[in-house]
C-alpha cells in the first residue's frame, strides 16, 4: 500500500512538473517574441546606424570609429563579472538582464540631448555593452525554460522576428537619415524606447538565481577552459574565425560610407546592403539553421557556417560591383543566420545545466576580446593595405579554423552530450 501510494504521488508530482514546465516554456517563448521586436531595433542600431552616424555626422577618426564598433564586444568582456555579480547578489537572471536594459535606455536618452562626439562614442559603447553583457543570462534562461529537443527551433523563431524587425527598421531609418541626417537624435530616442520595452518584457520572464560555481572571483569560470579540453579547443578555433569575421564586420559600413573607397553610396543604399539585405537572408534561412542545430553534428555545422562567412567576405570586399556587394551581403546573411543559433546556444550541448551561464560567460568574454581588438586592428590596417587584401587574410584565418574542427566533426553527433554526462568539469 505504501509503495502504491508513493508511486501515485510520484506520478502526480511528475504531471504537475510537466504542466509547470510547459507553462514556463510558453510564457518564455511569448515574451521572447515580444522582446525580439525591440532587440531587432537595437540590432539595427548596433550593426549599422551608430557607426554610420559617427562616420557621416561626426566625421569621427579611426579610433573613435573603432570604439563605436567595439561597444558590444566591450560588454562581452564584462560577462564573467556580470555573471559572478548576479550570482553573488542572488538576483533572478531575467531581473538582472532587465536592469541592464534600463541602463541602455537611460544612456541613449542622454546621447540624444548631448550632441558631443566623445560622449556619443562613450554612450555607444555603454548602450551596446548593456545589451551584450546580458547574453549569458539569456542563455541560462533558454537552458532552463526551453526543452532540449526544441531549443534551437524556439530560439530561431524568435530570431526570425528579430531579423524581420531589424531589416524593416533599417530600411525606414535609412530613408529617414537620407532626407536629413540631423534627425539622428530622434533615432536614438527610438533605441531608448526599444531598450525600455525589452526591459519590461524581461522583468516577466520565469527565471531563478544562478547557482554559485565556488569562489567569488569574477573569472572563476575560466577554470572550465583548463579542465575541459574540448571546450578549450573549440574556443581556440572560434577565436581565429571570430577575429577574422569581426575585423571585417565594421569595415562594411566604412567601405560603403567613406568617400576614399570611391563608392559614394546614398545612406539608404548603405542601410539596404548592410542592414536590410543580410537580414532578409537571415530571415529566410533561420528556421533551417534552428532545425539543423537540434539534429546535426555541431562541429560540422560550424565548419559549414565558417566557409559561408569566408565566401561572403571575399565576395563583398574583392568585388567592387554592385552585384558583388549584393551577393556578398546575401551570403553573409545566410551564414549569420546560422551563426545566431550556433553562437547563442552551443554551450548548452555539453555544459552541465547548472553551469551554462558560466560556460557562456567564458565564450562571450573571448568574443569580447576579439571584438574589441579586431575593429581597432582593422581600421589601422586599412591605412596601409587594401580592403581586398584584408578580406583574403580574413578568409584564410577562417579556413584554418575550420580545418582545426575537422577531427572533432568526426567524433559524431553525440560526442558533446556524452562528454557532458560523463565528465565532471566543475571540479
Amino acid at each position: 500500500m505504501r509503495l502504491r501510494t508513493a508511486l501515485n504521488l510520484r506520478r502526480h508530482l511528475a504531471r504537475l512538473w510537466g504542466v509547470a514546465e510547459g507553462n514556463r516554456t510558453r510564457l518564455t517563448y511569448r515574451l521572447e517574441l515580444r522582446r525580439s521586436v525591440a532587440h531587432g531595433v537595437l540590432e539595427a542600431g548596433g550593426s549599422t546606424f551608430l557607426l554610420l552616424i559617427a562616420v557621416r555626422w561626426y566625421h569621427a577618426g579611426s579610433l573613435a570609429k573603432a570604439l563605436v564598433a567595439a561597444g558590444g564586444s566591450a560588454g562581452l568582456l564584462l560577462t564573467p563579472l556580470v555573471v559572478s555579480q548576479v550570482a553573488r547578489l542572488g538576483w533572478p537572471v531575467a531581473t538582472a538582464a532587465a536592469r541592464l536594459a534600463m541602463v541602455g535606455c537611460g544612456c541613449f536618452l542622454l546621447m540624444a540631448v548631448i550632441p558631443w562626439l566623445p560622449f556619443y562614442v562613450l554612450g555607444s559603447m555603454i548602450t551596446m555593452a548593456a545589451a551584450s553583457s546580458a547574453v549569458p543570462l539569456m542563455t541560462q534562461i533558454y537552458q532552463e525554460n526551453y526543452p532540449e529537443d526544441q531549443r534551437g527551433k524556439l530560439f530561431s523563431r524568435a530570431v526570425m522576428l528579430r531579423i524581420a524587425t531589424a531589416a524593416g527598421f533599417s530600411q525606414v531609418a535609412g530613408r529617414l537619415l537620407s532626407d536629413d541626417l540631423g534627425r539622428y537624435p530622434w533615432l536614438l530616442v527610438v533605441f531608448a524606447l526599444a531598450f525600455a520595452y525589452a526591459g519590461r518584457c524581461l522583468y516577466r520572464y520565469p527565471s531563478t538565481p544562478l547557482t554559485g560555481a565556488g569562489g567569488s572571483h569574477p573569472f572563476r569560470a575560466m577554470v572550465f577552459v583548463r579542465t575541459d579540453p574540448l571546450f578549450r579547443h573549440t574556443l581556440i578555433c572560434w577565436m581565429l574565425m571570430g577575429f577574422a569575421n569581426l575585423m571585417m564586420l565594421p569595415m562594411r559600413v566604412e567601405y560603403l560610407a567613406n568617400p576614399k573607397y570611391g563608392l559614394v553610396l546614398d545612406t539608404s543604399v548603405i542601410a539596404f546592403l548592410v542592414g536590410v539585405l543580410p537580414n532578409l537572408a537571415r530571415l529566410v534561412m533561420s528556421p533551417l539553421w534552428g532545425w539543423l542545430f537540434d539534429r546535426m553534428n555541431f562541429f560540422l555545422l560550424r565548419i559549414v557556417l565558417n566557409l559561408g562567412f569566408a565566401l561572403g567576405i571575399l565576395t563583398f570586399f574583392v568585388s567592387d560591383s554592385y552585384t558583388g556587394l549584393v551577393i556578398g551581403a546575401v551570403v553573409f546573411g545566410i551564414s549569420n543566420s546560422g551563426g545566431d543559433v550556433a553562437w547563442g546556444l552551443w554551450v548548452t550541448k555539453f555544459a552541465p545545466p547548472e553551469r551554462v551561464a558560466d560556460y557562456m560567460s567564458v565564450h562571450t568574454f573571448f568574443t569580447g576580446v576579439r571584438g574589441v581588438l579586431a575593429p581597432v586592428l582593422a581600421f589601422q590596417l586599412a591605412h596601409g593595405i587594401s580592403l581586398a587584401a584584408m578580406g583574403w587574410a580574413s578568409a584564410g584565418l577562417i579556413v584554418a579554423a575550420s580545418l582545426m574542427l575537422v577531427p572533432e566533426a568526426r567524433m559524431g553527433r553525440g560526442a558533446l552530450r556524452g562528454k557532458a554526462l560523463t565528465e565532471d568539469v566543475s571540479e
